[in-house]
């Protein structure tokens, strides 16, 4: 039986966020925000989690996150890189699962629902995404700032997490890239998709599914828990 592994980036300063306090760590209804996506993936089918942090949050991390909510399957909380593909690529490295579920924390809407349909998918193809058709009109830009084509919006979806992946398909992808100092890279898909063949898979996530990045987005993600909540009842 296969085995699933999560990735769950904590990293980053969240300065658009404001404040004094890291925005991974912000509450959204008494909890951290990175609490939400943590529970998400506890309740879920994956086997583990690794927790990838700044290296100065390590301790924090295991203290104030992982044993007072009590996760049992984190398997490890993991210092990061300085940029994001680093952070990640030490995240695989301490992941052993068949397949990998790489995920932002700031995703803190992400569904044990969409987590399921990751993983099927990544089982059929070897490489999916999470993410939703755009709602909006996409123009794409010149050099000079004008308008040099328009993309059916049928064609158009905004990418989320998680993005899973085969173990060894991931890996060898990220070392080539990392060992060729490839610049540009802005999520795991495009690492795989520089470093393959390997098509990628869409797979529908939510539109709820968003990034908290910022303080918009926390009344935004508190009236989605709100509303989660009442749907219990």
């Amino acid at each position: 039986m296969s085995v699933f592994s999560a990735i769950v980036l904590a990293g980053g300063s969240g300065k658009r966020m404001g404040g004094a306090v890291k925005k991974q760590y912000m509450e959204l209804l008494g909890k951290p925000l990175i609490f939400y996506a943590l529970d998400a993936f506890e309740k879920s089918s994956v086997d583990e989690i690794v927790l990838v942090t700044t290296p100065t949050d390590v301790e924090y991390c295991k203290k104030e996150i992982v044993e007072r909510f009590g996760f049992q399957k984190v398997k490890a909380v993991v210092p990061g890189g300085a940029q994001r593909y680093d952070s990640v690529y030490e995240g695989l490295k301490a992941a052993a699962g068949d397949y990998v579920l790489i995920h932002d924390g700031a995703r803190a809407f992400v569904t044990p629902e969409i987590i399921r349909r990751s993983m099927e998918a990544v089982v059929r193809y070897d490489a999916c995404v999470v993410g939703m058709p755009s709602k909006d009109t996409v123009k794409i830009a010149s050099a000079e700032g004008f308008v040099a084509s328009t993309p059916s919006r049928e064609s158009v979806w905004v990418i989320q997490t998680p993005q899973s992946f085969e173990m060894q398909l991931v890996r060898s992808s990220y070392e080539k890239v990392l060992g060729e100092h490839t610049p540009g890279i802005t999520d795991d898909a495009m690492v795989v998709e520089l470093a393959s063949d390997q098509k990628v898979k869409l797979i529908e996530g939510s539109y709820e599914n968003i990034k908290v990045t910022t303080p918009e987005d926390v009344a935004i993600g508190e009236e989605i828990l709100k509303n989660r909540h009442m749907q219990t009842f």
